[in-house]
């Protein structure tokens, strides 16, 4: 499973989601389906919008969450 890791970013950083979509041009309702892990693709473009934001990498943002034992 991969989990988007924004809401700790967030937290973080003392920055609201709103504040994010201010800073990035990007719209609320997405940013808020990448907050709640509820996104099927993530655009490169948004990528790099949020981490030149929050000062963060994808690999800071992104993190692989396994499914259990194989």
């Amino acid at each position: 499973m991969i989990r988007v890791r924004l809401d700790h970013l967030l937290l973080d950083k003392g920055m609201t989601l709103t504040e994010l979509a201010e800073k990035t041009g990007l719209a609320l309702n997405n940013l808020s389906i990448l907050k709640t892990n509820k996104a099927r693709a993530v655009r490169f473009s948004t990528l790099n919008a949020v981490c030149a934001a929050l000062g963060c990498t994808p690999g800071e943002l992104i993190e692989h969450v396994p499914d259990g034992p194989a």
